[in-house]
């Protein structure tokens, strides 16, 4: 018995002599139009490295590099977290130090309206978190707030992207990590270019949790775009704790370099276990 023949592809010719259209060739198109959309788009808006300004790419490998570098531990350094003989208010975690290449990037990231350094800026805060999760089963993972002014010139929160990347990292080995924005910060002076004793004046009583229900006894991880002096993060966790939460540890994408020694790297040891604001944050 002659079976009956199989159906042609949508869309393929039905004349016996053709052959069917391939499927290869309409996704070749496509990546063919895609790759002259995206030189059409260079030529009138011009990208360059948010690093190094080398032209055509937003990130080049070379300053994305200084992110890959392992974990390290810089509440050491931060004079509003330092409590001195060894102790530190909390333990933080970065992976770069706030200084060449990546300053100049994370500059442009939150007051440059360079929204493309997302995905890398946040890939690598969930590597960190993932390379070393804080000791605890389930954590509030909580963005340090901005001051509304800062928000409404960006049109956004750029640490609320960092925050989403922490938890993910956190989840990717086990930990119950979920995002919450429960601090809030109200207006105040622009941090940049104060001094610790400064910005921690500046700070007094404008971080509060606007949500205090949902803060006793639950750990809380902070998530930083920069540390500078703690400040901001001291006044994060000064608000948790007096609403009833644990302030296990906290993140940033980078830190500042201390005075006297180049990187985050080259001065502060490897985190065996650990674990802002509107200029360089806290």
């Amino acid at each position: 018995m002659d079976l009956p023949a199989a159906p042609l592809p949508r869309g393929a010719p039905r004349d016996a002599g053709s052959r069917p259209a391939l499927p290869g060739r309409r996704g070749g198109l496509a990546r063919l139009g895609l790759a002259a959309a995206v030189d059409l788009v260079r030529l009138v808006l011009p990208v360059a490295c948010a690093g190094c300004g080398l032209p055509d790419v937003p990130w080049c490998a070379p300053c994305a590099a200084h992110l890959l570098g392992p974990p390290r531990r810089c509440d050491h350094h931060a004079a509003r977290l330092d409590l001195l003989e060894g102790r530190t208010l909390l333990p933080v975690l970065a992976p770069a130090s706030f200084a060449g290449p990546v300053r100049h990037a994370v500059t442009a990231w939150k007051d440059g309206g360079r929204a493309d350094l997302d995905r890398p800026f946040a890939a690598a805060l969930r590597r960190t978190a993932r390379r070393v999760p804080v000791v605890a089963t389930a954590v509030l993972v909580v963005a340090v707030p901005s001051s509304p002014a800062a928000r409404r010139r960006r049109g956004r929160a750029p640490v609320d992207v960092l925050a989403a990347a922490v938890a993910a990292g956190l989840r990717d080995v086990g930990v119950d990590a979920r995002r919450a924005s429960v601090l809030a910060r109200t207006a105040g002076p622009d941090l940049a270019g104060l001094g610790a004793r400064a910005r921690g004046a500046a700070l007094a009583g404008r971080v509060r949790v606007r949500r205090p229900s949902g803060v006793p006894g639950r750990d809380v991880v902070l998530v930083d775009d920069v540390l500078t002096t703690g400040a901001t993060l001291a006044a994060c966790r000064a608000a948790l704790v007096a609403a009833g939460a644990r302030v296990v540890g906290a993140y940033a994408l980078a830190a500042t370099p201390p005075p006297s020694r180049g990187t985050v790297g080259a001065s502060a040891a490897p985190a065996a276990s650990h674990v802002h604001d509107d200029g360089p944050s806290g």
